[in-house]
């Protein structure tokens, strides 16, 4: 290409940038706060069978399509939520993440809740909950929100397994949330270990007013969750009452 060749590509290539950033919405710094930043961590593991994962997953959408749920978000201070979905599985693949989704009204709750129920299961394997949390918390970066707290809510009916390889291991993981500022809470499903929710306690959540609830079977977990995001965007003590199958305690 001859010098003015390459000169006129340029300045073409320069044009279409500058019309294009013309073109795209403006955000201001207003717009990029947010009350919450939220990572919902969901179990995909092998214990998790297809059903046990719909209910996870449509129960996340029941969740943001209640008005409860929308009343909370519209309650803080800037009224709204960054909220992205992280499905985990095998330590040693990563997450599958959606991106960040600003939540602020009913129509931004619904097509969140949407893009929840479309969303397919492509992980599977072994319980890897420290792997899970690190890509949960690494999802934050660079996301564009500015959030009050960060939290990531992680639901599973399992403990973690043992890797075959060096991967993040659920006590580096904690570690990384209190440098990092995040808190994790907890939902554990007993459908398959009554005591999963004391080790959730004891070896999952983890920061300020960090709080674990547990479900004894995945029917109840579209009732649990709803009110796990009202206490977590509302940032609430413990609750007095929780829903039928559900408990809740504070760590």
């Amino acid at each position: 290409m001859t010098h003015a060749g390459r000169h006129l590509a340029a300045t073409a290539a320069a044009l279409l940038a500058f019309t294009l950033a013309a073109l795209a919405p403006r955000t201001t710094a207003a717009e990029m706060a947010v009350d919450l930043e939220l990572v919902l961590a969901v179990d995909a593991s092998a214990s998790v069978d297809e059903t046990e994962f719909s209910l996870q997953m449509n129960g996340i959408a029941a969740a943001f399509r209640s008005r409860e749920v929308q009343e909370a978000i519209a309650s803080g201070p800037a009224g709204r939520i960054a909220v992205a979905l992280a499905v985990w599985a095998e330590a040693e693949r990563p997450a599958d993440l959606t991106p960040f989704h600003l939540v602020r009204d009913g129509a931004s709750a619904s097509y969140f809740a949407s893009a929840v129920e479309a969303w397919p299961r492509r992980v599977n394997g072994g319980t890897g909950i420290g792997a899970g949390l690190a890509h949960a918390m690494r999802h934050f970066d660079r996301n564009g929100y500015a959030g009050r707290r960060r939290v990531v809510d992680v639901s599973g009916d399992g403990r973690e397994t043992p890797p075959r390889d060096y991967v993040v291991l659920i006590e580096t993981a904690r570690g990384m949330a209190l440098g990092r500022g995040i808190i994790i809470n907890g939902l554990a499903i007993e459908n398959e270990d009554r005591g999963l929710a004391q080790w959730y306690r004891d070896n999952v959540a983890v920061g300020p007013r960090s709080f674990v609830m547990s479900v004894a079977r995945y029917e109840d977990f579209a009732a649990a969750m709803r009110r796990k995001l009202i206490r977590e965007i509302e940032d609430r003590p413990p609750l007095a009452a929780v829903a039928p199958g559900a408990t809740a305690s504070e760590r």
